[in-house]
C-alpha cells in the first residue's frame, strides 16, 4: 500500500485526491494546502487528515507526494520530495523557466527517486489507441501530425499574467503529444504565430489566444498544432496522423452517443465541455501508472526529462511567435 499526500486542494488536487483514494494500492494519509478550508473539505471527502504544507514532505508515513500547487512552486516541493525520499507525481509544468527544470532534474536524479510529469492527455484511451496502432505500424511510417486544441473559453485575464503565456500554459500538453505520437523522431525546428482575437485584454497582457505552430522533425516529418481559447461548440480535442500507408484519427468525445435524424439532417449532442469531465478517465489512468511504476520500482512516464523537451518547445514558441522567425532547436 503507497501512503500518498497530496499537496494542493484546488481543482487538479481533488480529482487526484479522489483518485488516489479511491485506488486500491494507495491510501490518501494526508492533504496540505494554505487555503484551509480546501483542505479540510478533500480530507474529509477522502478520510485522510489536513497537514501543514511545511511538514507533510518529510513525513515518514508518507511514501510519495502529488504536487497539485501553483506552478511557482513546482520545483521547489520537487526537490524536497527527492531529498527527502519520497516519490513525486508533479502536474505540468515543472517550471517555467529550462533552466530551473534542469538544476530541479539534477537535484533529483542525484537523490535516485522517481519522478512522474503530469501530461494527462498520454493516457486518455482514445489517443493511448492512436498512438500504441502507430508504433505498431497499422498506418506505415508518421508523415503528418495534426492536433487541434480548444477551449470552451478564456481563463481570466489575472490567471494570464502568471501562466506563462498560452505556449507555456496551454499547448504545452499539446507539444508533449506531439512528442509523444513521433516515436522519438524529436522536432528540430519550430515555427509559431499567435493572435489575441478572443479577448482584447489578453492581448493587453502580452499574451494570445489564438495561435498556430508548424513543427519539423529531423527526418522531416511534419507537425500541426492549432489552439484557441474559446470554442462555441464544446472542448474540442482531435488528432489526426497520416501516414505512408494511411491516416488514423481521434475525434471529440460527445456527453452522449445519440444522433437524431431526420428530414432536416442527422444531429449529435454536443461535445464534452470541460477538461474534467473530457480527461477523467485519463486522470485515473495517470495516476494508476505513477502508482504501478512506483510499487514496481520501475521508471515513471512521461519523465522529468519529458517535462523538459516540452518546455523547451513552448520556449521556443514562444519566441518565435514574438519574432515572426523560426526558431531552430
Amino acid at each position: 500500500m503507497i501512503r500518498i499526500a497530496v499537496l494542493g486542494a484546488g481543482r487538479i488536487g481533488r480529482i487526484h485526491g479522489r483518485n488516489a483514494a479511491n485506488h486500491p494500492d494507495a491510501r490518501l494519509v494526508a492533504v496540505a494546502d494554505p487555503h484551509a478550508p480546501s483542505a479540510q473539505e478533500l480530507a474529509a471527502a477522502t478520510g485522510a487528515e489536513v497537514a501543514s504544507l511545511d511538514s507533510v514532505v518529510e513525513r515518514p508515513d508518507v511514501d510519495a507526494i502529488l504536487v497539485c500547487t501553483p506552478t511557482t512552486t513546482h520545483a521547489d516541493l520537487i526537490e524536497r520530495g527527492a531529498r527527502a525520499g519520497k516519490a513525486v507525481f508533479c502536474e505540468k509544468p515543472v517550471d517555467l523557466s529550462s533552466e530551473r527544470i534542469e538544476s530541479c532534474l539534477a537535484t533529483v536524479e542525484k537523490a535516485g527517486t522517481p519522478l512522474m510529469i503530469g501530461f494527462n492527455r498520454r493516457f486518455d484511451p482514445n489517443f493511448a489507441s492512436l498512438r500504441r496502432r502507430l508504433a505498431e505500424g497499422e498506418v506505415g511510417e508518421v508523415e503528418l501530425v495534426t492536433i487541434l486544441s480548444r477551449d470552451p473559453a478564456p481563463p481570466p485575464v489575472s490567471y494570464i499574467a502568471t501562466s506563462g503565456g498560452l505556449f507555456r500554459d496551454m499547448m504545452i500538453h499539446d507539444l508533449d503529444m506531439a512528442r509523444f505520437l513521433l516515436l522519438g523522431d524529436e522536432p528540430v525546428e519550430v515555427h509559431a504565430v499567435g493572435s489575441s482575437l478572443v479577448d482584447p485584454a489578453i492581448g493587453q497582457a502580452g499574451d494570445v489566444d489564438t495561435a498556430a505552430v508548424l513543427l519539423k522533425t529531423a527526418r522531416g516529418r511534419i507537425v500541426q498544432i492549432s489552439n484557441s481559447r474559446r470554442a462555441t461548440y464544446g472542448y474540442d480535442q482531435r488528432i489526426e496522423v497520416h501516414g505512408s500507408k494511411g491516416m488514423i484519427r481521434a475525434g471529440n468525445v460527445h456527453r452522449t452517443t445519440v444522433e437524431v435524424a431526420t428530414a432536416a439532417g442527422i444531429a449529435a449532442d454536443p461535445v464534452q465541455d470541460f477538461f474534467l469531465e473530457r480527461y477523467a478517465e485519463a486522470y485515473r489512468a495517470e495516476l494508476g501508472a505513477f502508482l504501478a511504476a512506483v510499487k514496481a520500482g520501475t521508471a515513471c512516464d512521461p519523465t522529468g526529462h519529458d517535462g523538459l523537451k516540452a518546455q523547451r518547445l513552448a520556449d521556443a514558441a514562444t519566441e518565435s511567435a514574438q519574432t515572426g522567425k523560426p526558431v531552430r532547436l
